[in-house]
């Protein structure tokens, strides 16, 4: 589908982004191993989060949904069912590389598949460590879908240092380690956003952790509990931008998450001058939440490379992208050479259609150049099929001259089913 914008406004300043996607997996998954029944309130609804939901469904574990609530009966460590068919993943990489460390200890074998994005995304980063916890685990050339698994109740502990920052690698080396008898130990280069952790923690597993390595001692065996998903600050993210590049605006988005792994765009933009300010600050199951509050302001260009920014914002590069063309002088982004392997190549996708735009962005191997401030003018471009890439447009909609037309922008709902309802098109 595409969408066609001619005049775009915002239908109201006051914004609910959707539970958080990162946070969501986690807590399908962790429910779904505790014991007992575990209640998820305001769970994403988002396709992505729905393929982990019937992935855990087609081995054994009952969840029922009502509205926006999840009522999931936890079959315990040891629970899942041998699956009758082939398990999809779709376009949700945070699916197959969580539920593959989950289906690594249980005694069941299973084929895991997905989307034709999917399929050119590298899987070798888990195969790699969950082979030396001795999982038969096989992918196609190596390292691509489809993948087999062969589950092994018996798994080994590891000691693994991460080649790449990753929380899906860690979160699924964490998960076939909470089955595995001993201590499995993680180390990162950088560290990453840490829902996992705090999860398990919120369900009384014990996590430690000094510094980049974080250990569990397995095998764990834990009981149900009740989880309140906060709002996606990756959602977030876009009308953060817009509240900052709109005249005369000012945007409050409500609920949501500020875990500080998750939160450089807000340091970055702060540091570009931004007005940003948060308020409500409380915690929900071990999580930090606020109420975001943004007001229009004049950005410069900087320069960004520190590896724990990078990784605390990896998702929210494409739209920091955005605002820098908006920015007085040059902005650099430099070390995000992960961009390139998400949902698409983000790093070419996004440069090419803010070029096409208008925008002066230079691709670079691990990053950009961008040098601002650009008038940007309407014209087609195309998502992708990449959900961070059809809502940067549709953001860059709200500060562009004449009629823009994002091709494919139904990708929205992997993350933001409701993302539309916020905009007035005309």
């Amino acid at each position: 589908m595409d969408k066609i914008i001619n005049q775009i406004k915002l239908k109201t300043n006051m914004i609910r982004v959707p539970g958080d996607k990162s946070i969501t997996h986690r807590s399908i998954i962790i429910s779904a191993m505790a014991n007992g029944q575990s209640i998820v309130r305001n769970y994403l609804q988002g396709d992505d989060c729905l393929r982990t939901k019937k992935m855990l469904e087609d081995m054994g574990v009952k969840i029922k949904q009502d509205k926006d609530t999840l009522i999931i009966n936890g079959v315990g460590i040891d629970g899942l069912s041998q699956p009758k068919n082939v398990l999809d993943s779709g376009n949700s990489g945070t699916t197959i590389r969580l539920m593959s460390g989950i289906i690594a200890g249980q005694n069941l074998s299973a084929e895991i598949t997905g989307d034709d994005s999917l399929s050119k995304r590298p899987m070798k980063r888990i195969i790699e460590p969950l082979s030396k916890m001795s999982v038969k685990i096989t992918a196609a050339n190596e390292q691509y879908l489809p993948i087999k698994i062969t589950g092994n109740p018996d798994l080994t502990p590891v000691s693994y240092e991460l080649p790449v920052a990753s929380a899906q690698v860690k979160s699924c080396i964490l998960f076939a380690g909470m089955q595995a008898m001993g201590i499995t130990e993680i180390t990162e280069p950088t560290e990453t956003r840490n829902h996992t952790e705090r999860m398990l923690q919120h369900f009384g597993v014990k996590i430690s952790k000094t510094k980049n390595r974080i250990s569990i001692q397995g095998p764990v065996n834990y009981n149900n509990n009740e989880i309140t998903v906060p709002g996606d600050f990756s959602s977030a993210a876009f009308f953060i931008v817009a509240g900052l590049l709109v005249p005369d605006t000012k945007i409050k988005i409500q609920n949501v998450n500020i875990n500080s792994t998750r939160t450089g765009l807000l340091t970055v933009l702060q540091q570009m001058g931004a007005d940003i300010k948060i308020e409500n600050k409380k915690n929900i199951n071990n999580e930090p939440c606020g109420d975001i509050i943004v007001k229009t302001s004049k950005l410069k260009g900087i320069t960004v490379s520190n590896p724990v920014l990078i990784a605390s914002m990896i998702d929210e590069i494409p739209v920091l992208c955005l605002a820098a063309t908006q920015a007085t002088g040059q902005t650099i982004i430099r070390g995000a050479k992960e961009l390139r392997v998400k949902e698409s190549d983000r790093i070419k996708t996004i440069t090419s259609e803010l070029i096409k735009l208008g925008a002066k962005i230079t691709e670079l191997e691990d990053g950009f150049i961008i040098d601002g401030p650009s008038k940007l003018n309407g014209t087609v471009t195309n998502s992708y099929n990449d959900h961070r890439i059809a809502m940067t447009l549709a953001i860059a909609g709200l500060v562009s001259e004449g009629r823009l037309t994002i091709q494919n922008s139904d990708c929205v709902a992997i993350s933001f089913p409701s993302f539309w309802d916020y905009f007035d098109i005309k």
